[in-house]
């Protein structure tokens, strides 16, 4: 049975990929996440998650080591982790009635092959209008600051949505489990084994 590394310190994704209720090791891959001059957008995201992977599998034996990295895009502008309140604000006043596109690149690869297998899933979240004293009562009440465009789905920012599109809602958060688990049985890997 191969080992499975996800290449991330990322408290979402280890949560999400513990769903799955199979072993695994995280390890954090430090790489420099900056966009690259004129790079599109779907070659970023999907970069970063190659890069994670590939920076994790050097050096690994007989493991599936999976890269994940995801960014929102509003109106062709990326929106990352906030990382303070002030930018949370900013973001969150931004988004307020707009359609907000997340975008999940997803690698895995086979350190015995050194064959990869990757991908972005798009999800896309139609905001509600929302006022000044709403976004400034979910900033209080929510720990966001590590979530791309201030949005942590999985807590009080779906009572900012007006409705939800996408393959994989697993993606929103970080990781999409659906997808993932189909590369993880193409290198033959069955979750339900």
């Amino acid at each position: 049975m191969k080992n499975i590394i996800l290449a991330s310190s990322s408290v979402h994704r280890k949560k999400l990929l513990k769903q799955l209720k199979i072993k695994f090791k995280a390890i954090s891959p430090n790489i420099n996440e900056s966009r690259k001059k004129n790079e599109p957008i779907n070659s970023f995201v999907k970069r970063l998650s190659i890069e994670k992977a590939k920076k994790i599998s050097n050096g690994q034996k007989n493991a599936l080591v999976i890269g994940s990295d995801e960014i929102a895009v509003v109106n062709n502008r990326i929106l990352g982790k906030p990382n303070n309140y002030a930018n949370a604000r900013k973001q969150l006043k931004y988004i307020s009635n707009k359609i907000v596109t997340f975008k999940t690149g997803l690698c895995v690869i086979d350190t015995e092959s050194n064959k990869r297998l990757a991908t972005i899933i798009n999800y896309t979240v139609h905001m509600k209008k929302f006022s000044t004293s709403q976004i400034e009562s979910y900033i209080k009440r929510e720990k966001m600051l590590n979530c791309a465009a201030s949005i942590r789905i999985e807590g009080l920012a779906i009572s900012l949505v007006k409705k939800m599109n996408g393959a994989d809602p697993s993606s929103i958060i970080g990781l999409p489990l659906i997808k993932l688990t189909e590369y993880l049985k193409r290198f033959g890997y069955d979750v339900l084994d």
